[in-house]
């Protein structure tokens, strides 16, 4: 063996596999915490602009859907069409939770504006799940 080989030795199994599920590691909370904010994966991401920008817009549409009457669907045992909307609007997070959990994600069916805010909660949901998949090609360095 000679010098070289000594006082570079191989990398245990261990700290490879430490090395190698950092990025993992990285790339799933980026991706929760994307769904969970809206925007706030970016900005663990080191894309805070971008991240600010998105949170903006997500959170503006859901909290406006909300003003204008709208609801942020919960699913309906015997209605499937329930479970997608739910699924959407559910996308984007802990604001949904918050509104149901403060009581803001009724809405009024008789409002004028019912239709339009259900419009904004659903596409703020929808939109942030096209987030999450960016920022999870952010973490993976696609982006």
């Amino acid at each position: 063996m000679n010098s070289s080989q000594q006082d570079n030795p191989a990398p245990s199994s261990a700290a490879a596999l430490e090395h190698a599920s950092l990025p993992v590691f990285r790339t799933l909370a980026g991706c929760v915490m994307a769904w969970a904010f809206p925007g706030l994966g970016h900005v663990f991401l080191g894309r805070v602009q971008r991240g600010l920008l998105f949170g903006l817009i997500i959170l503006g549409l859901f909290i406006g859907g909300l003003a204008l009457e709208g609801k942020a669907y919960r699913p309906i045992a015997g209605e499937p069409l329930t479970y997608l909307a739910a699924l959407g609007a559910a996308g984007v997070g802990v604001p949904f939770l918050l509104a149901h959990l403060g009581g803001f994600a009724d809405g009024d069916i008789e409002a004028s504006t019912y239709d339009y805010g259900n419009a904004f909660t659903l596409v703020a949901g929808l939109l942030n799940l096209l987030v999450v998949l960016d920022a999870f090609d952010v973490a993976a360095g696609r982006r």
